[in-house]
């Protein structure tokens, strides 16, 4: 959809996975800075050219018109020629300073050239007032149109006034007040103005300063640029109509069909809709997402984004804060990825939860959902919950979280390990956990080296109410149990086998009822006469160490973790040797 005059407003779209990742939407920008050097100088010259031409005043008293000698050199310097006028004349009564010229009158210094309908000449002073149908021509370069000009030759200015209309190549410039110094070939607007180049780009300003040699153009005060895909609002801006590229310097304003873009630095190249903005840039997408970056590239034709150093996005709609170091989105593949302490921080619920992953990856599956994928050394924390593993990922089509390669996650004083955990959300909310091959939950009791523990082939956890209240064991189960007596002391430790297990549990995750079946082995071994290696089932390892404790420690990867990702899965044996 192409953007006009009239349109400013943006529509929000939902966005729709649930940790919300970049899409690095795009943008197209503009940059400006009017002159105030540049201004005061205009006006300085101004006053001299009036001073100027007021000398023609003063010239010498002149008894008959004569006119421009034909034969005489036209490139002297700083000398109008007269080359034409279908009426001569001079009333000594009015004034005997300057020449009265009517019908297709033509003036010449160098290779411009000046015509108009009706005219006064100062000889003396170069200087001339010009009305009607006032052309000024420089080659083929060089058209200003307008129906009054102050010309004032010792300062080489031309003040050209109403309807000036200035074409240079590619370049129209409108405004009712053109000053144009001649010598450096600069153009000022003070009071309103336009400029339109080749790519349809529409510049206006209160002030504006153009330079010919250059085509560097400098606007100030309410500048508006538009084109049929961007918009943009400052008060600065500076445009070159060769190159099409625009540079901003000042608080400024873009608006497209796809986003609004806030920025203070940066350029846009508005030939390729490429785009780069610096100094804490930040985008806000059509489906309300804001982007924030040091420095944000986009190139629209590709429909490929990047940001650099700290790079932080924003979905209200799905309460997801994404950050890092590095961002990159495609929109027309519909993929995008984080990089460097990259993190998101979900915030739906009551607790705030925290994400780190070496990548965070986001794209869309074979049925055009969304599935967000975490690697390497991700960990989490949330005040109730917290977690590691070497990679996860989240397929909206199933609402599962996947968790790989030595799962582990804690919540109070409870660790469940896994080669896999993957967890089944309902409105954001986890309902069901499972470790497909292989858990193992352990609890820590009493002192330190006590731990109720639970394994078996196939672990499956219920919520309600985001407590745990039934959990399911299939398969190969061994539990290891530190019953506390009435006194709250433990004194002894249970070892029983079965094939299956339930545990119901009460609010505040305690153990209600536990069912064994169908057959189940076990003893029970007073502590004093137990040795050490019963207290602990096969494959047993508190990861304690490698719990978050708070949100910033889910950056720290120790040496630790890396070995036990490097690691195997401690219960591969136990698969191979059940199959």
């Amino acid at each position: 959809m192409s953007r006009g005059k009239d349109k400013h407003k943006t529509v929000p779209v939902r966005h729709r996975s649930i940790t919300a990742f970049l899409c690095l939407v795009a943008l197209a920008f503009v940059y400006g800075a009017f002159s105030p050097v540049a201004w005061s100088q205009n006006k300085k010259s101004v006053k001299r050219g009036v001073v100027a031409a007021q000398s023609g005043a003063k010239a010498r008293r002149v008894s008959r018109i004569t006119p421009q000698i034909p034969g005489a050199n036209r490139f002297q310097k700083n000398k109008v020629f007269l080359e034409n006028a279908d009426v001569l004349s001079a009333d000594e009564r009015v004034s005997t300073d300057y020449q009265v010229l009517k019908g297709n009158v033509q003036f010449r210094r160098g290779d411009m050239y000046m015509y108009c309908d009706s005219a006064y000449f100062y000889d003396d002073t170069n200087s001339l007032d010009a009305f009607g149908n006032v052309r000024m021509t420089q080659g083929d370069t060089l058209t200003v149109t307008a129906e009054v000009l102050h010309y004032y030759g010792e300062d080489e200015v031309a003040q050209l006034r109403y309807n000036v209309r200035m074409e240079n190549r590619s370049m129209t410039l409108l405004t009712d007040s053109l000053d144009y110094e001649i010598q450096s070939n600069v153009g000022y607007y003070f009071n309103k103005g336009t400029i339109v180049d080749s790519e349809n780009n529409e510049l206006s300003s209160e002030f504006g300063r153009y330079e010919l040699d250059t085509k560097n153009a400098e606007f100030s005060s309410n500048v508006h640029l538009i084109n049929d895909k961007y918009e943009m609002l400052t008060n600065l801006l500076n445009y070159n109509t060769q190159t099409h590229i625009a540079t901003i310097t000042e608080e400024t304003v873009v608006l497209s069909d796809s986003n609004t873009v806030y920025t203070s630095s940066g350029w846009y190249n508005t030939q390729t809709d490429e785009t780069s903005l610096f100094d804490r840039s930040v985008v806000v997408t059509k489906d309300g997402t804001t982007l924030t970056g040091d420095t944000v590239y986009y190139n629209q034709v590709k429909g490929m984004g990047e940001a650099r150093g700290n790079m932080l996005i924003t979905d209200t709609t799905h309460n997801v804060m994404l950050d890092g170091d590095y961002g990159f989105c495609d929109e027309n593949e519909q993929r995008s990825f984080a990089t460097g302490r990259a993190r998101a921080r979900e915030f739906s619920e009551k607790d705030t939860l925290y994400l780190h992953g070496d990548t965070l990856r986001s794209f869309l599956d074979a049925d055009s959902l969304h599935v967000l994928t975490a690697s390497r050394f991700v960990r989490f924390y949330r005040k109730d919950m917290q977690g590691l593993c070497d990679s996860m990922a989240f397929n909206e089509s199933d609402s599962i979280l996947r968790m790989y390669h030595h799962a582990i996650v804690w919540s109070g004083s409870r660790q469940i390990s896994g080669e896999e955990i993957n967890v089944h959300f309902v409105d954001s909310t986890a309902d069901v956990a499972r470790l497909p091959n292989y858990g193992f939950m352990a609890e820590h009791v009493g002192e330190d080296t006590y731990y109720n523990q639970l394994k078996g082939k196939e672990m499956v956890a219920y919520f309600e109410n985001e407590e745990v209240r039934r959990l399911d064991v299939n398969g190969n189960v061994e539990v290891l149990l530190f019953p506390q007596e009435n006194d709250s002391t433990y004194n002894k430790v249970v070892n029983a086998e079965s094939s299956y297990l339930k545990i119901d549990l009460k609010p505040k995750q305690e153990i209600d009822k536990i069912t064994m079946w169908p057959e189940v082995t076990g003893k029970v071994t007073p502590l004093y006469l137990a040795k050490k290696s019963q207290l602990y089932l096969d494959s047993f390892n508190w990861y304690g160490s490698l719990r978050p404790v708070d949100p910033d420690d889910i950056f720290n990867v120790s040496d630790e973790m890396r070995e036990l990702f490097a690691a195997p899965d401690p219960n591969a044996r136990h698969r191979r040797s059940s199959k």
